[in-house]
């Protein structure tokens, strides 16, 4: 839902400030938050630049948002950095895509070092350049030891596709089991899922005003509250990101009941 918050943000005034100013209860934040970060391409039409320049813009902020999150006592935050259906756009961007996902991690490793940022990714990583395959991979072995907060990128990522690969991975295992395989529950599948390693988001944030899931974590969302924003991606903040905390703990959630 939209939030009709608003944490006021001049520059003097820090983050660290403002939870304190509205009483934001760090102790009840969520455990993992799920974010779908759109507007790059808006953005940058309305400052008159390229979609690279925008999607610049836009994975520059990804750092600050989760050294937002480690401030405010959230562990995991999940962004959709590429999806299944992106590979749809015209090649030069996809290409682009690319090239800015390898700098970016080789730029931010210093950071998330230093920020105690331990970095992963979920999504079929089978179709994505050896290269920037290579830059994932080092990241990872880089910031394993890290343990403040986790930064996951969803990179070929798909809800669906999340769920089909799971389901040959659970399939294939179990024609190699004798006698009676174990009973398929949603925990079994769960185990099989990109996610199996972490918790299920509690909240998922969308910028840009879009309201859609748009094929983003489908298993996993299916008790997390939404939060949409008007505000496009490289314009969002560590004061929106707190708005939406805010909202958050405001709800009372049913989990389904």
């Amino acid at each position: 839902m939209l939030s009709s918050t608003t944490i006021c943000s001049p520059p003097t005034e820090s983050i660290y400030q403002a939870k304190d100013l509205i009483g934001y209860d760090r102790s009840i934040a969520p455990r993992h938050v799920a974010i779908i970060p759109d507007g790059n391409r808006r953005w940058a039409k309305k400052q008159q630049a390229s979609a690279k320049v925008g999607h610049r813009e836009g994975a520059d902020n990804l750092i600050e948002i989760v050294k937002a999150c480690k401030e405010l006592g959230i562990q995991a935050v999940t962004f959709y950095a590429f999806s299944t259906e992106n590979w749809a756009r015209p090649q030069e961007e996809v290409q682009a895509l690319m090239w800015l996902l390898d700098v970016y991690l080789t730029e931010q490793r210093g950071t998330m070092l230093k920020e105690g940022i331990r970095f992963d990714t979920i999504g079929d990583l089978s179709k994505i350049p050896e290269n920037v395959v290579e830059t994932i991979t080092k990241t990872k072995q880089f910031t394993k030891q890290c343990d403040q907060v986790r930064m996951i990128l969803a990179v070929n990522y798909g809800g669906r596709d999340d769920i089909c690969r799971a389901v040959n991975r659970l399939v294939k295992d179990y024609q190699k089991q004798e006698g009676v395989a174990e009973k398929i529950t949603e925990e079994v599948i769960a185990r099989y899922l990109d996610t199996a390693n972490m918790e299920d988001p509690d909240l998922l944030i969308r910028t840009s005003g879009e309201w859609r899931i748009s094929n983003f974590l489908l298993w996993q969302i299916s008790y997390t509250e939404v939060y949409i924003t008007d505000v496009l991606w490289p314009d969002f903040t560590p004061f929106h990101l707190l708005e939406a905390l805010y909202d958050f703990q405001k709800r009372k959630r049913r989990l389904g009941g």
